[in-house]
């Protein structure tokens, strides 16, 4: 499906029953990365998962979004299809706009996976480290071809120059104050061997938000979500079933 936003074609699929879940994915990828948890929470929650813009059959910006345009069209995007307080997952550059909407909009639950938030995050060179991961466990096998062409920093050699700016201006934005102000419970979730944001910055995220707890997944990496896709998706479903 498609929705306009700002001149843009947003491309999403929407499947299951309950809750709604919104899932956003990472730098370079599209909605295929965020399939594996969808699919195995939506017999009780509502999935919805965006193709952001210039990523995946979503159109590419006319212009140089900030982080900022990303969040107001997933607010629009949130108005469109009436959903008054939204559970968001991210993961990485999907992390980082989730983390700016929850500090200025309603959100029931906050989910994040490798989430930068700070200035410093690593240039991603895990291309052959993270394919190599992505051989030993099933769920990840099935995105392999994808990865090769989405995983590391061939992105942004690869990326139109409009992109490539939006990756500058996102990777050099620092949101911890944005942070402080989230008020909902969230759940972060992150590998030890994360090259692309430190461990170190999700025990300090932790600190950061009111009402968050963390799983730290040894010897995995930034796509820990996928390396421990049973185990996280039934924390997921756990932390979802649980209050609101």
């Amino acid at each position: 499906m498609i929705k306009k936003i700002n001149n843009v074609d947003i491309n999403y699929e929407i499947y299951g029953e309950g809750k709604e879940v919104i899932l956003l994915h990472g730098w370079g990828q599209n909605i295929e990365m965020m399939k594996p948890i969808g699919d195995r929470i939506c017999d009780k929650n509502k999935v919805i998962i965006i193709d952001l813009p210039g990523h995946g059959k979503s159109g590419e910006p006319s212009y140089v979004w900030s982080i900022d345009d990303f969040v107001l069209m997933l607010k629009e995007f949130v108005d469109f299809l009436n959903i008054k307080k939204p559970i968001l997952i991210g993961h990485s550059f999907g992390g980082k706009i989730s983390l700016l909407y929850a500090s200025r909009f309603e959100v029931s639950k906050l989910i994040l996976f490798g989430s930068p938030y700070k200035k410093n995050i690593q240039k991603l060179s895990l291309k052959t480290k993270v394919l190599k991961s992505l051989k030993k466990v099933p769920v990840i096998n099935k995105l392999e071809g994808f990865a090769k062409k989405h995983i590391g920093s061939e992105d942004y050699r690869n990326a139109t120059p409009i992109m490539r700016d939006i990756l500058v201006l996102t990777v050099n934005l620092d949101i911890t104050e944005d942070v402080k102000k989230i008020k909902c419970p969230t759940f972060i979730v992150w590998g030890s061997l994360d090259e692309a944001v430190s461990v170190d910055d999700a025990y300090e995220l932790e600190k950061l938000i009111p009402d968050a707890g963390l799983v730290v997944y040894e010897g995995c990496s930034h796509y820990a979500y996928l390396e421990r896709i049973n185990e996280v998706s039934r924390a997921i479903r756990s932390f979802i079933g649980s209050g609101e």
